[in-house]
């Protein structure tokens, strides 16, 4: 199952709307601070939401989605229910926004308003007549996907726009930034449970540090398992939490 994560945009009363004189530069400023303050791709996303409604005008609701090649989606924050239920994959797991496909290509759609031509979709269903989408991060095989809702139609013109691909440029950096850290810290988890395991066998089948690591390595590719999830077993097995160990063969 994907890993959501669910934010309500109330927990964030200290950041101010965009207002009249407020300046661009300030507000994106703050928004920046939040995001980089984050640990985690998650807790990005979910602050990344709440500023989006914060900070985008006229912007009620906001989701971030994955898109997978051929349509395939899965959803990875919302403000608020109304949001979750308009990202939900439909029909097998395909995306219920047909124009998020256009994303492939420009970092931009727009929708003035879903009852255009009888309405009939899911937005127009959910009283959500404008959507804002900004693509946040894009490869050969999944598009990343920012999207602020509104009740009325035409909600976001070219200042909404323009503001979303700013807010957007941040957002991406941040949760690339997250993201290393995120990977940094598992790697050196993964290291230190690897370490663990190998002092484990040395003391087990009375061999040196080279052996050791050799032996989990077979091991490792004879089991068809990760490292980093064998190395867990050795550990977990030797603290008496369960698991099988390595043996010779």
């Amino acid at each position: 199952m994907p890993k959501r994560f669910v934010v309500a945009a109330s927990e964030f009363t200290d950041l101010p709307r965009f207002p009249v004189g407020f300046e661009l530069a300030e507000a994106l400023t703050a928004a920046a601070g939040d995001l980089h303050a984050k640990g985690s791709p998650g807790d990005t996303m979910n602050t990344a939401v709440a500023l989006a409604v914060r900070l985008l005008p006229d912007a009620e609701h906001a989701g971030i989605s994955e898109i997978q090649r051929g349509g395939r989606l899965r959803s990875l924050a919302w403000t608020d229910e109304t949001v979750r239920f308009a990202t939900e994959p439909r029909q097998g797991g395909h995306t219920p926004h047909p124009d998020w496909e256009r994303l492939w290509t420009t970092p931009v759609v727009r929708t003035d308003d879903s009852e255009a031509d009888g309405g009939g979709n899911v937005l127009s269903g959910l009283g959500l007549r404008s959507a804002l989408s900004l693509r946040l991060r894009a490869d050969r095989r999944r598009l990343t996907v920012l999207t602020a809702y509104a009740r009325k139609p035409q909600a976001f013109d070219e200042d909404a726009t323009r503001i979303g691909r700013l807010f957007t440029a941040h957002v991406s950096l941040a949760l690339d930034s997250a993201t290393v850290r995120e990977q940094l810290t598992e790697a050196m988890r993964t290291r230190d449970l690897i370490g663990q395991a190998t002092g484990i066998l040395m003391e087990r089948l009375d061999i040196d540090a080279a052996g050791a690591f050799e032996s989990l390595v077979k091991a490792s590719q004879r089991e068809n398992v990760k490292l980093r999830d064998l190395a867990r077993r050795i550990v977990d097995a030797n603290s008496g939490t369960g698991g099988r160990g390595v043996t010779e063969r």
